[in-house]
């Protein structure tokens, strides 16, 4: 079990509560000031502590509803029309977990966003339909089912389905809570439709290639100048690693999204991953710093994540706060089932703020 730390110990604020110190609080209240010791140890935990709670959306209760948004606004009523996705704890900044935005956003065929941009950087991870595409800053890039697309922070961008495609659905991820709370956030319309500056799919043909970067292309920009992650080359990379690797015990195969210029995350303040549970494959349990939103992408199975069991399929959608025990389960003795995931972890990292604990008994009881 979890060392319980004692604030009765020299060294934590242990001041009792006296008439005349309670007059001197006053005092301060009434000049904007107050005394450290009487919030100390609510502001210097001594461990993490999460604001927000496990949840689990299932794509079955949401998928309706998503498809109902395109029948009641349109695109240019709306902008997005998007279905959010809240943690109960984080409402009061529209979070899916710690600073990190979700949601599912649908287009039908014909169909196209206005080009904006903002500050906040985002994500998609596409869930459904055929002939969806993303322009970003001039580069229009085709989208497929499992395809993960970044827009980092200030590109231009729209979305839109062609003609002749499917009504496409995908999940959207951004770091608006962050950037707002850090009260640096804008966002900016263009008037009309971005240029396209590049032939369809330059930046995946030019930057797709595993361990390869063109050498006629200078890129200084701090994000990812590969702006899709193919489905199609991700998921045969996942099983031919796990042929010659075991994976973490606490993860299974897992293999982070990267810029294929500096090896780093995708983006300055989200990054992605995506993991391979083999089958039947039931991982040990650790907590660490860092918000967590995962999205099923192949398979069944379920989490324990704060001592409670959370079962997923398919295109369901859960978080894992920071600091909470997490272990993933696959259901399928025969199938493999991947995980798509992104997070902070650019942010947690930079700032020297990373942990990891492993459970002391290796697995969690269940609630």
């Amino acid at each position: 079990m979890d060392t319980k730390y004692d604030d009765s110990v020299l060294g934590r604020a242990r001041v009792q509560d006296t008439p005349e110190l309670e007059a001197y609080y006053a005092e301060l209240n009434k000049l904007g000031a107050g005394a450290l010791w009487t919030v100390a140890n609510d502001i210097e935990p001594w461990e993490p502590k999460p604001s927000s709670v496990p949840m689990l959306w299932r794509y079955e209760d949401l998928r309706e509803l998503v498809l109902k948004s395109s029948e009641l606004v349109t695109p240019e009523q709306a902008g997005r029309r998007v279905v959010y996705l809240v943690n109960d704890k984080r409402r009061d900044v529209s979070a899916a977990v710690g600073w990190l935005y979700t949601g599912i956003q649908v287009t039908r065929p014909g169909e196209s966003t206005s080009a904006h941009r903002h500050k906040a950087s985002a994500l998609r991870f596409i869930m459904e339909g055929e002939g969806g595409y993303t322009v970003v800053d001039g580069n229009k890039i085709m989208l497929e089912v499992n395809d993960f697309v970044i827009t980092p922070n200030s590109t231009w961008h729209e979305h839109g389905v062609e003609e002749g495609g499917k009504t496409c659905i995908w999940q959207d991820g951004l770091d608006i809570p962050l950037v707002n709370a850090l009260e640096a956030n804008d966002y900016a319309v263009l008037d009309g439709k971005q240029p396209l500056e590049k032939p369809v799919n330059f930046s995946p043909l030019m930057y797709g290639g595993a361990g390869l970067v063109p050498a006629d292309q200078e890129w200084n920009k701090p994000y990812s100048p590969l702006f899709k992650y193919s489905w199609k080359q991700v998921y045969p990379a996942l099983q031919e690693a796990a042929t010659v690797n075991e994976g973490s015990p606490y993860d299974g195969v897992l293999m982070h999204y990267s810029n294929p210029v500096t090896g780093g995350h995708v983006m300055q303040t989200m990054g992605a991953s995506i993991q391979m549970l083999r089958p039947g494959e039931h991982t040990k349990a650790h907590k660490h710093t860092g918000s967590f939103v995962y999205q099923c992408a192949k398979g069944k199975g379920y989490s324990i994540i704060g001592g409670k069991r959370y079962d997923w399929k398919e295109r369901d959608i859960f978080c894992v706060p920071s600091w909470v025990y997490h272990e993933h389960v696959n259901l399928s003795e025969t199938e493999d089932a991947c995980l798509f995931s992104f997070n902070d972890l650019p942010v947690i990292e930079s700032l020297g703020l990373y942990q990891e604990k492993a459970h002391p008994d290796g697995f969690q009881t269940v609630e």
